[in-house]
């Protein structure tokens, strides 16, 4: 490529830099001009706000109070507090949403929780025709979403159905309990149907359980809008959590009186200090609880919510895809023809926040970059991921990244 094409785009990113209403976000980051980091989709950076109110937990909600603050300083009641600040960025009224444990824990308990209502509402019907014995999943899944469907299945007496998200809405049927999607691909970054999916398994009678880990944060979900049963996601991603940070747990107002939580556990008891041998469940999303919460983590996370102050999930979305048009604009000017294809979608409405490109030695190119200061991930056999996170990544970096893949890309005796 040119001289006069590379200062082209360099100017171009100042450009919109300039333009961008989120730009000075970036400064709530905890990031170096050395590295364009595009592996938020993987682990989100660290805010300012964190390390001063993880010291003051430390030292003083811990090393003063101790005890005292389960009460003083509100950590008994940071699940469902913090599941409130997380369900405003994926369009949950407050009381849906409660943090706790692990995506695979919650998938596990939302999984299950809706094949019994399923199950609950068929006998309900009293028609020999309905069985709710099949549970659809969405066959490009997160692995772990596929394990725990299958173990669901078994202790349900349901069959595992994996299925492409595309045919998933057209499968839904009498025999459906619940259907498992992820609504955004983890490794092409497609954007799954969500309306369409859970309009189509609420009309056949079935449930539905979306994984957000790909999506909150990044783009507009809006869970009440369009009738979502249950829903989970991680917060390590685009909500800046910290490594292992822990998830959450959607269940929609009009089902919690009959979440039947395969977890039962102390902190979800309608007592937890009575320590009743007998198990009497605790009214709302705080059924999702099961045991003690991680507080360092938790609030940890509560302190990294902060960067979403006076910011619109809608304008996140807008630069979002600004971002990942521009980059694969830069990526088909600065890298060598042939030498990389897109898999993840062009069109706006099929395109989540990371754009994944296929590449022969992907592995070695990827290193490569990272030596370079240029941070992604890789995905086997032959996927480059690139994920863009809006309220920290600019269009600067977006050029950047694409150029130096293109030099990478030239210089094969390096990466072979």
């Amino acid at each position: 490529m040119s001289e006069n094409s590379t200062n082209e785009l360099v100017a171009e990113a100042a450009r919109l830099d300039d333009g961008d209403e989120l730009a000075k976000l970036r400064e709530r980051f905890a990031l170096d001009d050395d590295t364009v980091y595009l592996d938020g989709n993987s682990l989100g950076a660290l805010p300012h706000t964190v390390a001063p109110r993880l010291a003051e937990v430390v030292t003083h909600e811990w090393g003063r109070l101790r005890i005292r603050s389960w009460d003083e300083s509100g950590w008994w009641t940071a699940p469902e507090r913090v599941g409130d600040r997380v369900g405003r960025l994926i369009g949950a009224a407050p009381g849906q949403v409660v943090v706790g444990d692990s995506t695979s824990v919650n998938v596990f308990k939302a999984v299950v929780a809706a094949v019994r209502i399923a199950q609950e509402d068929a006998r309900g019907d009293n028609r020999g025709d309905i069985v709710r014995d099949e549970i659809l999943v969405d066959e490009t899944t997160f692995p772990t979403d596929g394990y725990i469907a299958r173990s669901a299945a078994r202790l349900t007496g349901c069959e595992p159905r994996p299925l492409p998200p595309g045919e998933i809405a057209a499968a839904v049927g009498p025999r459906t309990a619940v259907v498992l999607v992820n609504h955004v691909d983890y490794r092409t970054g497609r954007l799954h149907d969500l309306p369409g999916i859970t309009a189509a398994a609420r009309a056949a009678g079935a449930r539905v359980v979306w994984d957000l880990c790909h999506s909150a944060g990044a783009l507009p979900v809006d869970l009440d809008a369009h009738g979502v049963d249950f829903a989970v996601g991680c917060t390590y991603k685009y909500l800046n959590g910290g490594p292992g940070s822990p998830a959450y747990l959607y269940v929609a107002r009009e089902l919690q009186p009959r979440f039947d939580s395969p977890l039962p556990g102390w902190n979800s008891h309608a007592d937890p200090f009575g320590m009743d041998p007998a198990y009497r469940p605790a009214d709302g999303a705080l059924r999702g609880r099961v045991g003690t919460p991680d507080i360092l983590s938790l609030l940890a996370l509560e302190a990294a919510l902060d960067v979403w102050d006076g910011v619109t999930v809608e304008a996140v979305r807008a630069k979002s895809l600004a971002l990942t048009d521009f980059f694969l604009s830069c990526v088909e000017r600065h890298v060598p023809a042939g030498r990389v294809e897109s898999v993840s979608p062009a069109a706006h409405a099929e395109r989540g926040s990371q754009v994944s490109l296929r590449c022969l030695d992907a592995a070695a190119v990827m290193a490569e970059l990272i030596r370079r200061g240029v941070v992604g991930d890789f995905r086997r056999p032959d996927v480059l991921r690139f994920g863009f996170t809006p309220l920290y990544t600019s269009f600067a970096d977006a050029e950047r990244a694409a150029r130096v893949l293109g030099e990478v890309l030239r210089d094969v005796g390096e990466v072979g």
